[in-house]
């Protein structure tokens, strides 16, 4: 039987989907297909964290449908975080769903293929206590030299607007021993950079080592040869410590990439979020990283619109982008969730308002970021190619250590061979938004 697989939302749910593939395909014989009209089943592993997020799932769950109903396409499983977060609605509002299955469930997909096709509708959704290890299977679905890895799932924090502790449970975090393990299979199957994954990767480690044990981490992945680059994600700026900022300094593997959430800095914002930094603390991080990194990459993510956020509070999150200059931003605008705590909040901002000042900080955001990239026109930069690009056949792309995978800029190259997972160098000749463009200068000498 053919398997479609359909992934909506971040990074780490891509990762519980390519679980899935790895199961149904090594121990259930499944064939891989990426076309739904294809497909005798199909799961839709869906993102639930806000608004926007739920309308495109429930929409392409409804898309999915019409196959079932139309086509070839016999059977639909809902995953995710949308099911975890609404199973019995789904599957009462939508009969062509024949099974729900939540977050912390990926390992039950067995039994949930079993059932299904025995004619019954499931819900397995009652457990968030999954947790990946080395030898669960996968199979890897990006560009074969790159590959994310999560070391940990859940999240102990209760940030106001936030629904994700509800979703994933408490903060597991893997052993070393065996996140080394996994790292060195994928770097024997053709890996080069690997890409940390967790709710807040700075408290990885606290539940099982009692303390923040990141840098420890990187100092054993940093080990492993034939792998080239480490980049992490979801700094939380509490958790950003100096050990850190050290191994990110002297560990030539490691990128020095700090993907660190501010929000806001607003200190009366903050303290509504109970994001448990203030704004002045927020800025001596970053302060302080590019005292020690000077040429360190910063994303980061902002949220405009969250309720009592007033013209001045938005005019100081201006003025702080303006200040600091990221290299990315993800400019949100407020979702107001049930089953948080600001959901009941006073003074709720008016739709009209909250896309004005996203419109205002992304505007802002790109012309700093096209202003960025001008400074790296004439330079040399090392790109790891990804292979042949989307924009013409005729030339490659690829990243730099600042460049993450799907979420940031590329460097188009328009002269020179290469083969993907290769590190070149590039002079760069042109510079857009966010894409640099050159030739390729120097191969990669093994």
């Amino acid at each position: 039987m053919k398997l479609a697989v359909i992934t909506l939302g971040c990074s780490k749910n891509l990762v519980d989907t390519e679980h899935y593939l790895g199961i149904l395909v090594n121990k259930r014989g499944f064939e891989l297909t990426t076309e739904v009209e294809d497909a005798d089943l199909c799961i839709i592993n869906t993102c639930g964290f806000i608004g926007d997020a739920k309308e495109e799932s429930i929409t392409t769950i409804l898309g999915v449908a019409e196959h079932k109903r139309n086509g070839k396409l016999k059977k639909i499983i809902v995953a995710g975080c949308l099911a975890e977060r609404y199973a019995d609605e789904l599957l009462a509002e939508m009969p062509e769903i024949d099974a729900i299955i939540g977050t912390g469930d990926v390992d039950k997909i067995e039994e949930v293929i079993d059932e299904i096709y025995a004619d019954k509708r499931v819900v397995r959704s009652e457990s968030l206590d999954f947790l990946a290890n080395a030898k669960t299977d996968r199979i890897i679905t990006t560009f074969p030299h790159t590959a994310y890895l999560k070391i940990a799932e859940g999240c102990n924090r209760r940030c106001t607007y936030c629904i994700i502790p509800s979703l994933r449970g408490k903060l597991r975090s893997r052993t070393i021993e065996d996140i080394i393990v996994e790292a060195k299979n994928l770097v024997a199957n053709g890996v080069r950079e690997i890409n940390l994954l967790a709710q807040e990767t700075t408290e990885y480690g606290l539940d099982l080592y009692k303390k923040k044990a990141l840098p420890d981490l990187m100092r054993e992945l940093a080990k492993i040869e034939g792998l080239k680059w480490i980049r992490t994600y979801y700094m939380f700026p509490n958790s950003v410590t100096e050990e850190l900022i050290e191994v990110m300094k002297t560990e030539e593997k490691v990128c020095n990439y700090f993907d660190i959430p501010i929000q806001h800095v607003s200190d009366s914002i903050l303290q509504g979020m109970k994001r448990a930094i203030s704004g002045d603390a927020s800025k001596e991080l970053l302060r302080k990283i590019r005292r020690e990194i000077p040429d360190a990459t910063f994303r980061t993510s902002l949220i405009v619109g969250f309720p009592g956020e007033t013209e001045d509070d938005f005019q100081e999150l201006k003025e702080f982008v303006e200040e600091f200059k990221f290299d990315y931003i993800g400019v949100f605008k407020y979702s107001r969730e049930e089953d948080t705590v600001a959901f009941d909040m006073e003074n709720q901002v008016d739709e009209d308002t909250k896309h004005r000042r996203w419109v205002e900080l992304t505007n802002l955001q790109a012309e700093i970021a096209e202003a960025k990239n001008r400074s790296f026109l004439g330079k040399e930069i090392e790109v790891m190619i990804d292979g042949v690009s989307d924009e013409s056949e005729y030339m490659l792309e690829g990243r730099t250590r600042g460049q993450a995978l799907e979420i940031d800029g590329k460097v188009l190259t328009n002269d020179g061979t290469a083969k993907p997972g290769e590190i070149v160098k590039v002079v760069v000749e042109q510079n857009f938004n966010y894409d640099l463009l050159g030739p390729i200068v120097t191969n990669e000498i093994n």
